[in-house]
């Protein structure tokens, strides 16, 4: 006969789940963060001076180490429910603080500095079109046209003079330049739009590390004072 110790992981079941696709979800995330064309294009452009090459790893590493913490606090939190163990709880409640103490940091970072990375990605840009528009080099006209063909876009307005001429060279073949076309202005509505996915999906994980950690320090100290919650007992044949 099924016990009622036996009920709770088939019921919990579902909630652990959906702790390791949070996780998986940030580890693809930060995946075609790193290696999506247009970031990696822009990354290996970029030069020794410009912080985008630093933001564009920091991110991919912080958000696989997030990824990796929420996939072994979910699996922690599983193998403490069927054993009820308090060590085990312990830990997990633990990777819940954890990511928690990191996914605030990260959250007030990106509201306080969400400009610094639009500033950075659209300034690798101003330099290489600045640089073909000088003529100074041939090796910059390729880039040049590779980021125009991965936005989508075409030149810029400046205001050193006529930009025909590149425009001409390095847009993709039936491509307007027009004040549509603008690339500073597709990388920034570009980057807006990934920001606010990230936003997104940081604001559901801090809700979700909370509430992990409420359940985690709960069961703690349901086994601590034995307490009867419907688990422990035991049906008995006579």
């Amino acid at each position: 006969i099924r016990t009622q110790q036996e009920l709770l992981p088939c019921q919990s079941l579902p909630k652990k789940i959906l702790f390791q696709l949070l996780g998986l979800s940030i580890a693809t995330l930060s995946t075609v963060t790193h290696y999506g064309l247009h970031f990696t294009l822009m990354s290996d452009i970029s030069m020794e001076s410009n912080s985008y090459r630093v933001i564009h790893h920091a991110a991919f590493y912080f958000g696989i180490c997030l990824s990796m913490t929420l996939i072994l606090a979910a699996l922690l939190s599983s193998a403490a429910t069927v054993r009820e163990s308090q060590c085990l709880t312990a830990m997990g409640f633990f990777c819940f603080a954890l990511a928690f103490c990191g996914l605030i940091p990260a959250a007030c970072w990106r509201y306080t500095h969400s400009m610094e990375v639009e500033d950075s990605m659209m300034d690798v840009y101003d330099f290489v079109y600045e640089e073909v528009r000088r003529n100074t080099s041939n090796f910059r006209r390729h880039e040049l046209t590779a980021i125009h063909e991965a936005f989508q876009c075409c030149g810029k307005h400046s205001p050193f003079g006529d930009t025909a001429n590149v425009d001409l060279k390095t847009c993709p073949s039936g491509q307007v330049h027009d004040a549509g076309q603008d690339c500073l202005r597709e990388i920034q509505d570009f980057l807006k739009k990934h920001m606010d996915f990230i936003s997104m999906l940081l604001g559901i994980t801090i809700g979700f590390m909370v509430y992990g950690m409420i359940l985690t320090s709960f069961f703690w100290f349901s086994i601590h004072f034995s307490s009867n919650l419907d688990r422990k007992g035991k049906y008995i044949l006579r």
